[in-house]
């Protein structure tokens, strides 16, 4: 699914092979099978629902890519060997576990196997349906004998039952009878010749960090297995972290031909063996219903327990029930979360698609993060990043708050790891790790890891965000608060304080968003989101001593705070160091960021990208370029302490020089060309953004989806083209609608009431869906109360600034203004 369009821009394409891929906006098809991309297909269509996730491979169990199922946070852990050790290095891997697969049910027809990728198929259909949540696959075949066979199947993981998955496979003979055997099985892949041999190997063909760590012993060690009653049950402990795993199976058949089963099960392998003498025009339907339960220290057997109960409460309810509550639950996600474009079906399709991916990524993720991959793959370790709380959290924060309340949540439990880090680097306070599942660090390359303190920014911006779009100061006072003070803690011990005429407060030796420039000195990203963490952890603690009196006194005695302390984080927050350069009017990324050398990003073939892959890091060190947004993205998240001038002057500066290498930064250009008037080149960044793995643009789709990139499409979509901004708890809008676009709508949840925003290209209307209590926003300056006396509109003279043209004068002199200073360049890779 690669693109071949050579460097077309990706507005002006169809991305995707239309033949094969319809566009439907409510569902992603596949009407030609192919096995030239499996890797892609796989995750494009897993199952999931933040817990529980199923690679979408087929039912037949090959061919494929990479066989997957994972449970968010069940992990090994393993020794970090350091080629040279320090001290404070990260000691103890961490790594998602590849737990049983329950997706296998065989089929053979006249004991021939059906095998996709040799099968004479008269039709094929596989589509994922955006509304109930299900995967469904429908094939004529014709066997080697030349029957015609009919063979549907259904894939749901339960949004509504955080435990659950239901399968099942129905096949009708056409035109005469034959004898069927359905084999539907639960394989523990641990035997070295699945995904963990593939991937070692690939490893060994050079490193990408962006890719799992391969295990070379037995990681699942069986502690049980029991089958009887139509059911098998399995139990196991991972060998190093002692996590434990159950996982339950029911089986049920329908059909009015004759058979016979036989069940099995031993240590790694679950079988239900349907024999058939299956008439023609008569069906048979086996229907699979399977539990997964997890544990960091519950026995085994409570798992099984569980598992046990889980599916006797699916078989009191019934299968169908299931679906019905899964489609009810869809049904009100996309009340308060659909974004609309109209008249444009392609996009649509693709908007929605990302938009449940972090469905699947977050509904009950619960006591667990968000990992950079969701539950569709292995990419990354099965970490959780910074990429929750900047990229997926305004998402949820702005229409599923409870989501939201939960990931943070699953952040307050990290404060004593956090703290424990804070202690390693010798700082006060607490130190979130930059990759982890456990909470403790999981990053051995300490340059583009740990010394990216600015993740405790990053999850303090969230919290208050939160807060102020949901007014839950109840969480705020008694556990929100105790993530800003351990941060801010560490804030002004990391630090220090120079005076040269003014004192000023520095911040050394950190990394930005930006992994190509690392361990730098006041890094502007990290400081200005540094200064918002110190003013916000101040001003909160001063207004719980006002308003909540109580749980002040509780948090004093809990944190030992101090009136001193809490003046210095104002103090140190007013006086943070802010790079500026008023020869080239740009804020530097850092302190000596302009004293390096330009990388010639024109004359660096594809073949070289990502750079990370062919470059030694001290190489990519040594130049002026990026990974991904770092400054840019300092102008979107604390944009209201940056003049439009200087947005569009370090805008420009940045984007020429910047790779694109991650996913991450499409979707901040997008915001920032956006605002400060080039908007084709916002709409080529969305859509680059939008098609990143549908497409498979970074090549790694096969990993996993990028799920803090689909965080960043509804981002783009309400920050960049409805140009939302949410500072200091006012919400305004200076919309910039894309001249090829005849409307947007999205919905926004603000202090309880849903609003909805209907964009168009001359104007943009309020109206509130849901809730009691009126809202206000402000357009360009004017505020407008929006509640149950109906819409609100307000006309728009234009969509903002256009200065496209110096675009198109920028690439005729090589991305430099006349005077040799850098602008902006074509977008990269594209």
């Amino acid at each position: 699914m690669k693109g071949s369009n050579g460097d077309a821009p990706l507005t002006e394409i169809d991305p995707l092979n239309r033949t094969r891929f319809p566009a439907d906006e409510w569902k992603l098809s596949e009407r030609i099978y192919s096995k030239d991309d499996l890797g892609v297909t796989e995750t494009l269509f897993a199952v999931g629902n933040g817990y529980l996730g199923m690679r979408g491979n087929v039912e037949e169990g090959r061919e494929a890519h990479t066989h997957g199922t994972f449970i968010n946070g069940f992990h090994e852990v393993w020794p970090i060997r350091h080629a040279e050790e320090a001290f404070g290095f990260a000691r103890v891997g961490q790594t998602i576990v590849n737990v049983p697969d329950n997706k296998v049910m065989k089929l053979y027809v006249d004991d021939e196997p059906l095998l996709l990728s040799v099968a004479d198929l008269e039709s094929y259909d596989r589509s994922l349906d955006f509304r109930d949540g299900v995967l469904r696959r429908e094939i004529i075949w014709r066997t080697p004998a030349g029957k015609r066979v009919k063979v549907t199947s259904e894939r749901m993981v339960s949004f509504t039952q955080r435990h659950l998955a239901i399968m099942s496979i129905e096949v009708t003979m056409l035109d005469e009878g034959a004898p069927v055997v359905i084999s539907s099985q639960v394989l523990n892949r641990q035997d070295g010749k699945d995904e963990y041999h593939v991937r070692a190997a690939a490893m060994g063909e050079g490193a990408d960090p962006r890719k799992a760590e391969a295990f070379a012993e037995r990681v699942l060690e069986p502690q049980t297995h029991w089958s009887g009653d139509d059911r098998i049950l399995l139990g196991y402990r991972a060998a190093n972290s002692k996590m434990t795993l159950a996982v339950g199976v029911d089986h049920q058949i329908d059909t009015e031909n004759d058979y016979s089963q036989r069940m099995y099960a031993d240590e790694d392998t679950g079988k239900m063996v349907y024999r058939v003498q299956a008439r023609p025009g008569v069906p048979l339907k086996v229907t699979k219903t399977v539990a997964y339960h997890t544990s960091r220290g519950v026995p085994v057997r409570e798992l099984v327990d569980r598992s046990r109960r889980t599916l006797d409460r699916v078989r009191e309810q019934g299968v169908p029930q299931q679906f019905v509550e899964q489609r009810e639950w869809l049904d009100a996600f996309w009340r308060r979360s659909d974004v609309e474009v109209a008249g444009q079906p392609e996009l649509q399709q693709a908007i929605r698609w990302n938009l449940f991916q972090l469905a699947q990524a977050t509904a009950r993720a619960e006591q667990a993060g968000v990992p950079a991959k969701g539950v569709t793959g292995s990419g990354y370790g099965g970490h959780y990043f910074w990429d929750t709380e900047i990229y997926v959290l305004p998402f949820l924060t702005y229409t599923s708050p409870g989501m939201a309340r939960s990931a943070l949540r699953f952040r307050y439990n990290m404060l004593d790891a956090g703290r424990r880090r804070a202690r390693d680097l010798t700082q006060r306070g607490a130190l979130f790790p930059w990759r982890t599942i456990n909470g403790e660090e999981a990053s051995a390359y300490y340059a583009a890891g740990t010394a990216q303190y600015h993740i405790d920014a990053d999850i303090s911006y969230a919290l208050c965000k939160y807060v102020a779009a949901t007014g839950d100061d109840e969480f705020m006072w008694r556990e929100g608060v105790d993530i800003l003070v351990e941060t801010a803690r560490m804030w002004a011990d990391l630090g220090f304080w120079r005076e040269d005429g003014s004192r000023v407060f520095h911040i050394h030796g950190v990394t930005g968003p930006d992994e190509y420039t690392t361990v730098v000195n006041d890094n502007l990203f990290t400081n200005v989101m540094a200064r918002f963490n110190l003013s916000k952890a101040a001003e909160v603690v001063q207004q719980m001593e006002l308003s909540a009196p109580e749980a002040f006194e509780r948090m004093v005695g809990r944190l030992g705070v101090t009136s001193e302390e809490v003046d210095e984080w104002a103090e140190v927050a007013d006086a943070m160091a802010i790079p500026f350069d008023p020869q080239t009017g740009i804020h530097p990324q850092d302190s000596l960021f302009l004293e390096r050398e330009v990388w010639d990003l024109e004359r660096t073939p594809q073949s070289k990208r990502p750079l990370m892959l062919y470059y030694h890091p001290l190489v990519i060190y040594r130049f002026q370029v990026l990974k991904q947004a770092d400054v840019v993205l300092a102008l979107f998240l604390q944009g209201d302490h940056f003049t439009e001038a200087e947005k569009r002057a370090d805008f420009e500066y940045y984007d020429a020089i910047t790779t694109g290498d991650s996913t991450l930064s499409g979707v901040v250009q997008s915001i920032i060309a956006a605002e400060v008037g080039y908007h084709e080149l916002a709409l080529r960044y969305f859509t680059s953004s939008l098609f990143v793995d549908l497409v498979d643009l970074h090549g790694n789709t096969s990993d996993g989806v990028h799920v803090a990139s689909t965080g960043g499409v509804w981002n783009a979509l309400a920050y960049g083209f409805g140009g939302m901004r949410d500072y200091n708890g006012q919400i305004t809008f200076d919309p910039r609608l894309p001249e090829s676009w005849e409307s947007l709508t999205f919905r926004v949840l603000l202090q309880g009431t849903r609003v909805r925003v209907h964009l168009t290209g001359d104007a943009i209307e309020f109206t509130a869906e849901e809730g009691n209590e009126p809202v206000v926003v402000s357009v360009r300056g004017r505020d407008l109360k929006v509640g149950a006396a109906g819409p609100v509109s307000v006309p728009l003279a234009d969509q903002g600034p256009r200065i496209e043209a110096d675009i198109s004068l920028a690439a005729q002199r090589g991305g430099r203004r006349e005077d040799g200073s850098l602008i902006t360049a074509t977008v990269p890779g594209l």
